[in-house]
């Protein structure tokens, strides 16, 4: 690759020589490979970080003189980690019904350590959901790493949650809440259409009167505003706001489908990763749409069998966006997802496509892909320093970086 220069000056060296270790606002991270998730491995990368943004990043780049380096060129560096879909922190269970104006935000407590735990060990980005059945409300993506809600909020509506199952209950929930749309449009119209009518009359009765005998002018014209359900719905027609359905199984799904069938909204699917799950039976259909979706990392069997599938990876081979998550809301199951992955990767799984459900895929679910998910000019430097292949069981997570300063990394393994 051709060489590029990185037209920068500053005085001064690093090594990353302990954890915890301060950075300054400019310098350049070598490594031995940078798995980007958006362009592939680069090798020998040079990653050049600016005031927490990846400014450059590529293979060989030349470093102008002066310029602090990191130099690591024997570790591997990935994006942080993101879980899109976790109650860690959180506690307690939500009202069953129709609810999509809450948020999770309101039950965030950003003073838990179990959040910088989360940090430490490489999840980097959390979304939490709302807790309850029906359409439950919003979840919240935050930065783990820190102290307050200010800095921890990344979006408060990065999605709306709803379970779905194949049975009359959940489809007339799901027609109440989006005939609450038509029933505040049909509203709005028929104010604008008094309004209208005032304002003909108006102007009919004082055309002919001085300025000062005039009747008061309408004011300029105010729609009703929607209620919480109604305003919500708006959203996520207007591609504001995308819909997470949770489901069971491939009739929750079908469904979900013959209610969907004329509308147009982004949604994905939550699917636990259970035995017995039959979701293989729609996998190509899921897959012609792209959907995107939520499992953990876990081998399934076929009901009455000992046979095991990989359905994450069956979604990913017809073209679905599989995202993974850990296979438990703890921190154990955190430290453990990326073997987990690796188990499935094993057993067929895309490495690639594994890679990139552990950070871009649930960065687009929770909204947050401008910022992370991927090593690109422009991007959080959010990255985690592995001693080898992040999926082998022997690899050890050697440092964290969020937003371009290092982590505390002791005893992490």
């Amino acid at each position: 690759m051709k060489m590029r220069k990185l037209l920068f000056g500053m005085a001064g060296a690093l090594a990353l020589a302990s954890p915890g270790l301060a950075t300054p606002d400019l310098f350049a991270l070598k490594v031995r490979n940078a798995e980007s998730v958006s362009q592939g491995t680069i090798e020998h990368a040079v990653i050049l970080i600016e005031d927490g943004k990846i400014l450059t990043i590529g293979q060989d780049l030349e470093i102008e003189r002066g310029i602090p380096v990191v130099d690591r060129t024997d570790l591997v560096v990935t994006p942080g980690f993101v879980d899109c879909y976790s109650r860690m922190g959180m506690s307690g269970s939500g009202p069953s019904g129709t609810f999509p104006w809450l948020k999770a935000t309101t039950e965030l407590s950003p003073r838990q350590g179990v959040y910088n735990e989360l940090a430490e060990v490489g999840v980097t980005t959390l979304g939490l959901y709302t807790p309850g059945s029906g359409i439950s409300g919003q979840a919240v993506a935050i930065d783990t790493s820190g102290s307050s809600a200010d800095e921890m909020v990344l979006s408060d509506s990065a999605y709306l949650k709803a379970v779905v199952r194949s049975n009359s209950s959940s489809r007339r929930m799901l027609e109440g809440a989006f005939e609450k749309v038509d029933k505040h449009h049909e509203a709005v119209e028929k104010a604008r259409e008094k309004w209208e009518k005032d304002q003909e009359k108006w102007e009919k009765d004082n055309k002919k009167k001085d300025k000062d005998e005039r009747d008061p002018e309408p004011g300029p014209f105010e729609a009703p505003e929607p209620d919480g359900v109604a305003g919500t719905m708006m959203k996520v027609l207007d591609g504001e706001l995308s819909m997470m359905f949770g489901i069971r199984k491939a009739a929750d799904y079908l469904h979900l489908q013959s209610f969907i069938e004329g509308r147009e909204f982004e949604f994905s699917l939550r699917v636990p990763a259970v035995n017995d799950l039959d979701l293989w039976e729609v996998t190509d259909q899921i897959g012609e749409l792209g959907l995107r979706v939520i499992m953990e990392p876990r081998l399934t069997t076929r009901a009455w069998t000992m046979r095991e599938r990989n359905i994450p990876a069956e979604l990913a081979r017809a073209g679905a966006e599989l995202v993974l998550i850990p296979n438990g809301d703890s921190l154990g199951s955190a430290k453990r997802w990326r073997h987990d992955v690796g188990h499935l990767i094993k057993n067929g799984l895309d490495r690639d496509a594994a890679l990139r459900a552990m950070t871009l895929g649930p960065a687009i679910e929770l909204g947050v892909d401008e910022r992370l998910g991927s090593l690109d000019v422009g991007k959080d430097a959010n990255l985690l320093f592995f001693d080898g292949d992040p999926f082998q069981p022997t690899t050890n997570l050697v440092s964290v970086m969020v937003g371009g300063d290092f982590l505390d990394m002791e005893d992490v393994r």
